[in-house]
């Protein structure tokens, strides 16, 4: 069942480039998290854990601006010129999903 199921998921092969930039953005921001675990473990005041939480939604933000913008100038650009416009509804799904 599961050879199935996988058979739908979509891939993407990444530069060296996009690879190594999106996982020092995200192996920053899991240095943030594992930082505010910290201080409420030890008992950081409220005002000072919530602005390091404000700093990591930041990260994360420019994380997806920056895979948003790798993905509308590889996937959709590629979908769009090999005639596949369904990609344009994925797109929009998603910026939905990203706007909440």
């Amino acid at each position: 069942m599961c050879d199935e199921c996988c058979k739908n998921k979509k891939t993407k092969e990444r530069s060296e480039q996009e690879y190594k930039s999106l996982i020092n953005r995200l192996s920053r921001i899991e240095g943030q998290i594992r930082g505010i675990k910290g201080m409420v473990e030890n008992n950081a005041y409220c005002t000072d854990i919530l602005v390091q939480a404000a700093a990591v939604s930041a990260a994360v933000n420019a994380f997806n601006r920056e895979l948003l913008s790798n993905h509308i100038h590889t996937c959709v650009a590629d979908n769009i010129r090999n005639g596949n416009d369904e990609v344009i509804d994925e797109l929009m799904d998603t910026l939905r999903k990203l706007m909440k």
